[in-house]
Order: C-alpha cells, then structure tokens, then sequence
C-alpha cells in the first residue's frame, strides 16, 4: 500500500468512525511521518480533547511540540499526560512523560 493510499484509508475510516481514538492518533502518526506537522499537532489535540484518556496522544503531543521549540505547551501537555496516566494505571508512561519533561527544565 502507498502512503498516499494509507493516508486516504485512515482518513475514510475516521470517516466511518468520528469517535475511534486509535484511527485518529494513526492518522496524526502519518500526518507527522510527512512532515505534515501542524495536521499532525491538530489531530493530536482532538484526540485528546475527544478522549482525554486517550495517553499516547499526550505522549506524541508533548515530543513534537518540545520539537518545535514550545517547551511551555510541551510541559504542559506532559502535566496533563502524567495525570491521565496515572488514572488510568499506566505509570510506565507516566513516567516516561516525567523523564521527558524533567530533561526540558
């Protein structure tokens, strides 16, 4: 399958199903592996807003906006993440999100 074709798949079956979180966060992967980074930024952030214990949006969100130099938004992003995390009993993440944002300050 080409990219183009992955790119229109996942877009179709977000499409089919508004509220998958999974489809939505693969769709922002594959904005991002383009270079496409604001779609990318975009899609992760309606992750989140859509299912705020949706934790690797939060992950991806909190690396690619420490990417592009907004270390505050990234921090808190990061915050907000560890939180979910840690509700949900993913502390592996949690922590990983803390190394993350801990290396930042």
């Amino acid at each position: 399958m080409s990219a183009v074709d992955r790119l229109e798949q996942l877009k179709h079956f977000l499409e089919q199903e508004p509220e998958d979180s999974f489809t939505r966060y693969a769709l922002a992967l594959e904005h991002l592996s383009r270079s496409m980074t604001a779609e990318g930024i975009d899609l992760l952030e309606e992750t989140i807003a859509r299912d705020p214990a949706y934790i690797p949006a939060y992950h991806m969100l909190g690396q690619q906006l420490a990417l592009q130099g907004h270390t505050e938004e990234a921090r808190q992003v990061y915050t907000r993440g560890i939180s979910a995390a840690r509700s949900t009993g993913d502390f592996h993440t949690a922590s990983e999100m803390e190394a993350e944002r801990d290396e930042m300050e």
